[in-house]
């Protein structure tokens, strides 16, 4: 069955998406301070979620934690609260955010981009947890809001869950060298987006290197949104808005 279509508001194409939000010197990615900046700046924002053990969505990019702190292991085997104490790598001492933390510092002034990561590793069917952490932090938000996910499923699970809330599919050129270990057939699969009917999708997030895909023409004749990732210079920009509708951008001020 397809999921109905609820239109991305215009306040996602009016600026420019600060992807992790404004991240930069003392301002790590996805952080509270990277966070308020991009407010302060008047940029809509692109976060990336993951799960918590006790079952709350967190905004954290990597399924595990090295990169971004000096702790090891998975995001998803550590509390909220445990995450919340853990400083991040770069910045003043601060931790990882809850999502309803990030809500209440944006509190609807710009709009957010809340990208649901894969929990698989196959883009296959979700257990929803996430999903459902997701829903429950933005129950009762007021302000523009839209969920994506590279995985088809998690955006399904959110028009069911949150059907008033835009949803629509992060994708890519699906190149297997990039992906792996994920199965080539499944880069294959994804690749030319079959699943924006079924899921409702209003907009795609797309990959840069593939704006010249041909499927992204279709749907934009079809009224769906074209937004892009990652852009880091203007060059890169101008010739992204040739095709796209907006820019995900970072390390330069879009």
């Amino acid at each position: 069955m397809r999921a109905p279509v609820v239109p991305l508001p215009p306040a996602f194409l009016a600026r420019p998406i600060a992807h992790r939000a404004l991240w930069g010197p003392g301002r790590p990615e996805n952080s509270l301070s990277a966070v308020r900046a991009a407010v302060e700046a008047g940029y809509g924002i692109e976060i990336d979620v993951q799960p918590s053990a006790d079952g709350a969505a967190v905004v954290f990019h990597d399924e595990d934690l090295s990169r971004l702190t000096e702790a090891q292991g998975s995001v998803a085997a550590r509390t909220a609260a445990d995450l919340a104490a853990l400083p991040l790598r770069g910045g003043t001492g601060e931790g990882i955010p809850s999502l309803s933390a990030v809500l209440a510092a944006v509190a609807g002034r710009v709009p957010l981009l809340i990208e649901i990561k894969d929990q698989t590793g196959r883009m296959d069917e979700t257990d929803g947890l996430l999903e459902d952490a997701v829903a429950r932090a933005l129950h009762g938000y007021d302000g523009p809001v839209a969920v994506m996910s590279f995985n088809p499923h998690a955006v399904a699970r959110m028009a069911e869950l949150l059907p008033h809330v835009p949803r629509g599919l992060t994708t890519s050129r699906y190149d297997p060298r990039d992906w792996a270990p994920l199965d080539p057939a499944i880069c294959d699969r994804l690749r030319d987006i079959p699943d924006h009917d079924r899921t409702g999708s209003s907009f795609v997030s797309h990959e840069a290197r593939d704006l010249l895909r041909p499927r992204l023409r279709e749907l934009r004749r079809q009224g769906t949104a074209i937004l892009t990732w990652t852009i880091r210079s203007p060059l890169q920009e101008r010739l992204a808005r040739l095709i796209a509708d907006n820019v995900t951008f970072e390390g330069y001020r879009a």
